[in-house]
Order: structure tokens, then sequence, then C-alpha cells
């Protein structure tokens, strides 16, 4: 199976053999983790890089009063916690959703690639930009838009990074978060979430199954979210 992570840095800038090779080596040995486990927690010292290979992960925060918030979501060929090494502890915590692949990079060694390598220091830069311009399209939802507006804009975001890493065919995608997890993640009730869900398979827009969601009209969907594209470098594309 070709390393996502690897093709994902290339999209980003044009990497050489050299390059790839050192990225081959750094992730040539990683582990199986069973969903729900968490790979670091808050207020534990910042560990080395993460690089999903298979499987889904999230970020999130537990509030002092038991409630999560799911801060963004994490597929494979994604990395996280660059630079989270010059904090002291973790501000969250990252936890698999499902059974994953994920490689660990040492910071020392993240840190020689990055200089020895330029090609993968400006990809990893370019990941990193694309990772906060998601954040911010996110606490733009959670501030300004609508809840059906605000469902929409996340099936657009998570199909158009699927179908950058060829996980999603032309009208679905292979969607494994429960309505719980994406409740977390919208700053809604699974009972809001699911009546939104049900008015967006009623327009003919979206329908979100167990394990997958099927984009039934693109353009519409796009049209109900106000969705733009720019921060994801992507286009959704209407389906022939």
């Amino acid at each position: 199976m070709a390393n996502r992570f690897i093709s994902k840095l290339n999209g980003y800038a044009p990497l050489g053999k050299a390059d790839i090779a050192v990225l081959e080596a750094a992730t040539a040995k990683p582990r199986d983790y069973p969903a729900k486990f968490d790979l670091i927690r808050e207020g534990d010292r910042p560990g080395p890089v993460f690089v999903m290979l298979e499987g889904w992960a999230c970020r999130y925060k537990i509030l002092p009063n038991g409630t999560r918030q799911v801060l963004a979501f994490l597929m494979p060929g994604d990395s996280c916690d660059l630079h989270i090494g010059l904090l002291a502890e973790m501000d969250h915590s990252i936890q698999t959703l499902v059974p994953s692949v994920v490689a660990t990079i040492p910071r020392a060694e993240m840190d020689a690639i990055m200089d020895g390598h330029r090609a993968i220091a400006k990809a990893m830069y370019v990941g990193q930009l694309i990772d906060e311009g998601t954040m911010r399209a996110w606490i733009t939802s959670m501030g300004r838009r609508a809840s059906i507006e605000r469902v929409a804009h996340l099936m657009c975001e998570l199909y158009i990074r699927a179908r950058a890493i060829g996980a999603a065919d032309e009208r679905q995608l292979a969607l494994p978060l429960s309505q719980l997890v994406l409740a977390d993640a919208l700053g809604m009730t699974p009972v809001h979430l699911n009546r939104v869900l049900k008015e967006l398979r009623l327009k003919g827009a979206m329908t979100l199954k167990r394990g997958s969601l099927v984009v039934t009209d693109p353009s519409k969907l796009v049209q109900i979210a106000g969705f733009d594209d720019n921060y994801l470098h992507r286009r959704l594309r209407t389906a022939a």
C-alpha cells in the first residue's frame, strides 16, 4: 500500500528520491493501535511527531463538566504536533477513532530531516498552514454558521480531504465516525445532529449511513454549506 504521508507531502512540494527515501525510513516501523486509544493525553510531555498511515484519529479536549469537544479529525497521510515540543505539556489529547496504523518520528529525527531536506520542510510547513486554515474554518462554523450549514460544511471538508488521498469515490466516502463523535465536533447534541442529517437527506444533498457518507448532490451540499475550499487547496467537483 502506498505511503499516504509521503504522497500528501509530495503534493505540497515536489520531493526528490532522497527526500522520499528518508521519509520511508522514518515511517518504516509503525504500530497498530486499537480504536479509542489515546496516543497522547492532555498534560503529557509532548512526544514524537505522529503520522497516520491507516485509520482515523481526532484531537479533543475534555471540559470540567465531562463533555468533550473534538478539535480536528486526522486521516491517513496526516501528521501532527510538528512544533508542539516547544510547549511544556500537551494542551489537548489525540485518540484513535478506529483501529489504526501510526508511525512515530522522534522529535530530534524530524528536526534533522527538515534541516537536511528543504523540500520536506516546505511541504510540512504547507501542511501546517492548511491545518491552521482548517481550524479557522471550524471556529467560523461554531461561531456563525447555522446548524445545517455547519454540518454540510464539515461533510464537504471531509469529502474533499478523503478524495485527495484516494479514500473516496465520486459520490461516496467511507466515514467511520459515529453521530456522537460528529456531534462532539460540531458542538451539537446527537439528537439535534440527527434532525439536521435528516433535513439534509430530505433536501437531496447527502445521506449519512452507518459507516459511509453518500453525497447525493455535491452542488446542493456546497450551496447549503456556503463552502469555499480555498483553505484546503482542493475542489469539490460535481460528479458526472
